[in-house]
């Protein structure tokens, strides 16, 4: 469905001297610099996934949406959508997708939600029955009755992301792309959004490319992840794969009545653990710690442990992604 092979943004930035004199230089007489934003970034998704496109603030994720979606022109490279080029092909192009960008809204203001369906309809060219009975599964999905009188300006941010989603939906994409499309909501709205996503997903076998700096959304949406970091391509696989070969960390908490608990056990002097492989950290009689079960394992650690402080509660669970995230980036893997 998506095909990208060695695609690359460049821009030119222009180098300011220091001082008033290096200000009137590069008014005058500018010295430009390429900047590489995206550095030559293959993969392909196939029809009906979900991938998870993940990296840190400044990765060159957003460029890489953007030239997905046809809004910036790559320097070099290719991507082709369903077999079109997003950019030689933009008016046929956006009828085949559907895009949601976080904070950025798509929708009318003043209007009320449903005039603004109405003008969207126009701009699609969607028929009237299949209006109708589309606008009836997306109410069925994201639940949007309760507010679809309501304008724009009313509704609440959790409202207006389902809203929005709606929105991208209404031609009935075949890819969906979704810049944060949890950002700032609470808890239980996030849920009603990564279901609607994964039911929309199942029911239409709709192709989405989800970018998110919430990594739980990535866990409950996705099985596979493309990740990049400073324009490249860091690691391009399945989540289980990625925690198998990164998620050697695992976490202990426990509850002690010991607040010194801590001191007491010194993990590090004990077992050799480096700052990099044991992260504690105690709130009261709560404690928490992250260890590299390749150098220290599960048993030594919980064994030591019960026997050298007074426990009421513990357990052991698995790194979440947002740790081995952080490992991978560390050791500059490619």
């Amino acid at each position: 469905m998506i095909y990208v092979e060695n695609l690359r943004k460049e821009f030119k930035k222009t180098i300011k001297e220091p001082g008033l004199k290096g200000s009137l230089k590069s008014f005058i007489k500018p010295k430009k610099e390429i900047v590489a934003a995206v550095k030559d970034i293959s993969f392909d998704v196939q029809e009906g996934e979900i991938l998870g496109f993940i990296g840190p603030n400044g990765a060159g994720k957003s460029t890489v949406i953007k030239m997905l979606t046809g809004i910036l022109s790559p320097t070099s490279g290719k991507c082709t959508i369903n077999g079109k080029d997003p950019q030689k092909d933009r008016k046929t192009y956006v009828k085949e997708i559907g895009v949601v960008f976080g904070q950025r809204t798509q929708l009318w203001w003043d209007l009320p939600l449903t005039e603004t369906y109405t003008v969207l309809k126009e701009i699609y060219e969607v028929d009237d029955s299949r209006f109708k009975k589309r606008m009836g599964f997306l109410n069925e999905v994201l639940e949007l009755d309760s507010f679809i009188n309501s304008p724009v300006r009313t509704l609440s941010l959790g409202q207006r992301m389902r809203a929005d989603i709606a929105a991208s939906l209404l031609h009935s994409p075949k890819v969906l792309f979704l810049d944060e499309p949890t950002i700032g909501l609470d808890v239980v709205v996030k849920d009603n959004i990564r279901k609607a996503i994964a039911k929309i997903n199942e029911e239409e076998h709709t192709t989405v490319v989800l970018t998110t700096h919430d990594l739980e959304d990535i866990e409950l949406l996705s099985k596979r992840i493309v990740m990049i970091d400073k324009g490249s391509k860091v690691f391009d696989g399945k989540i289980t794969d990625l925690k198998e070969k990164y998620g050697q960390m695992r976490e202990l908490a426990f509850v002690s009545p010991d607040e010194n608990a801590l001191n007491v056990l010194g993990y590090g002097e004990k077992f050799g653990l480096s700052d990099d492989d044991l992260i504690q950290e105690q709130d009261g009689t709560s404690c928490k710690i992250r260890f590299n079960s390749a150098i220290v394992p599960v048993s030594d650690m919980l064994s030591y442990t019960l026997s050298k402080i007074n426990v009421k509660d513990i357990n052991v669970k698995d790194a979440d992604i947002e740790e081995i995230i952080r490992r991978l980036y560390k050791e500059g893997v490619e």
